[in-house]
């Protein structure tokens, strides 16, 4: 096959449902764009039928299909990951299949792209998510961009364009834990973010939930930066500072006043909130040797189980 100028990759996890409606729309979208291209599809070990799908799909359009088949479920990132070492375009535009970023935005990313841009996120207009889903991710930004310098307006949307130099050096990492969009733009040298339409999830439901979010924060700050450690070694400086002048008054107290059970209460309550803030340093440290833990184990990533795609034409 030789090499498309567009690779668009589509982690696929229990779609079953929503997968007829992307094919119906991605293929006449990417067709209307009038530049060859592949896609690839990466079934993140799906338990009802989109692998079959997927099959089936490749069967109809294997001029242009790409189906990666885990086996198992290895998580939407390592998903994109694979993609990227196995996609050829020299422009990637990764996808979610829920439809929620429709299709048709392809080209707006690409347009973006034409101006200089070797990295494009998008920003979704009129997010068709919940209150909470907004108010939380408002909140998560600004910390994360305070901590990381990473500049997103809009974390959650999948829809995002890549260079090839960008992939190349993406598939250059090693990580066991990254999130992609994050080590692209400290990659990149000129990025950009554009606004793209949203709709509501067309079948199945949300992959994410309050505790994904929040998860996926922590590994971005643990991940790019070691301010929190910083931050929480300044602020344990300071109450070491505080509690011993506050030992100090104490023993003055009780010089000049002498013994005294009044305030036995407060300094449980001053006990308990030192051994709560300790506990939270523990497990910020706990988090980053976590990290160090899985990625000196050198596992693999993920397991491939097959690849389909179309058979290269014999040379005369």
């Amino acid at each position: 096959m030789s090499t498309p100028e567009l690779s668009v990759i589509i982690p696929v996890y229990n779609e079953e449902q929503g997968l007829p409606s992307l094919f119906a729309r991605l293929y006449p979208a990417l067709d209307a764009l009038q530049i060859s291209y592949e896609i690839i599809f990466i079934n993140d070990g799906s338990r009802d039928r989109s692998a079959a799908m997927l099959r089936e799909q490749f069967q109809q359009r294997p001029d242009v299909s790409r189906v990666i088949l885990f086996n198992g479920n290895f998580g939407q990132h390592m998903a994109i990951m694979a993609g990227f070492e196995q996609c050829r375009g020299q422009r990637v535009v990764t996808l979610d299949a829920d439809l929620q970023n429709p299709p048709e935005e392809i080209g707006v990313l690409l347009a973006a792209m034409d101006e200089g841009h070797d990295y494009v996120g998008s920003i979704r207009r009129r997010r068709q998510d919940s209150w909470w889903r907004h108010a939380a991710s408002r909140a998560m930004n600004r910390l994360r961009e305070r901590i990381t310098h990473i500049k997103m307006t809009d974390q959650g949307c999948m829809l995002r364009a890549y260079s090839r130099d960008i992939i190349a050096a993406i598939n250059t990492c090693r990580e066991v834990n990254t999130y992609i969009p994050a080590l692209a733009y400290t990659f990149a040298q000129n990025p950009t973010e554009v606004v793209v339409e949203h709709e509501e999830r067309a079948a199945g439901e949300s992959k994410y939930s309050l505790y994904s979010l929040i998860r996926l924060n922590f590994d971005l700050m643990t991940g790019f930066s070691v301010v929190p450690l910083q931050i929480f070694s300044l602020f344990g400086i300071t109450v070491s500072i505080l509690s011993a002048f506050f030992v100090v008054f104490l023993l003055i107290r009780r010089l000049i006043v002498g013994p005294e059970a009044e305030g036995l209460f407060s300094l449980f309550a001053i006990a308990f909130f030192l051994i709560g803030i300790a506990l939270f340093g523990i497990g910020l440290v706990g988090e980053y040797i976590g990290r160090i833990y899985q990625q000196v184990r050198h596992r693999p990533r993920y397991l491939i189980q097959a690849v389909l795609e179309a058979q290269k034409a014999p040379e005369a």
